[in-house]
């Protein structure tokens, strides 16, 4: 029997060792979660989530780094490398052309959303069916 490369039933260890092989080693359907970014304060209530997974035309902000407090879209995401490239940031090479830079996403934050689907917050719809039945009641009061 051959050493797996990958443990599906690891859940979590101290040492870096480890947490270095989980992520050189992951599958393709689960490096998504690690080009998850954090979400403006704005977007958190909106969505009800502090990050969320990157996608191709997000808007977002550079935290630290030489190019902090800029921003612009994602262009593209390499799950194999967890990195994440931004439009118009680019340094210049020594033969006089640009090249792209690639970020962390631990570095950035969300500001705008790319078209998706998201699932409601469940505080949201239990308010939305309080209110309702608040209506239904008061209606009923009225009647009598």
């Amino acid at each position: 029997m051959t050493k797996q490369r990958f443990s599906t039933s690891w859940k979590a260890s101290s040492q870096p060792r480890k947490k270095r092989k989980y992520l050189a080693n992951a599958p393709l359907h689960l490096r998504k979660d690690f080009v998850s970014i954090n979400l403006s304060k704005e977007l958190r209530k909106k969505v009800g989530k502090r990050n969320i997974p990157a996608k191709k035309g997000d808007k977002i902000k550079i935290f630290s780094g030489k190019f902090k407090g800029k921003t612009g879209k994602i262009i593209t995401i390499n799950l194999k490398t967890s990195k994440i490239i931004v439009e118009n940031i680019q340094v210049k090479k020594q033969d006089g052309s640009k090249a792209n830079i690639k970020l962390h996403p631990s570095n950035l934050q969300i500001i705008e959303l790319a078209e998706r689907k998201l699932k409601e917050k469940n505080e949201n719809k239990k308010t939305e069916t309080i209110k309702k039945e608040d209506k239904n009641k008061s209606k009923s009061e009225d009647k009598k």
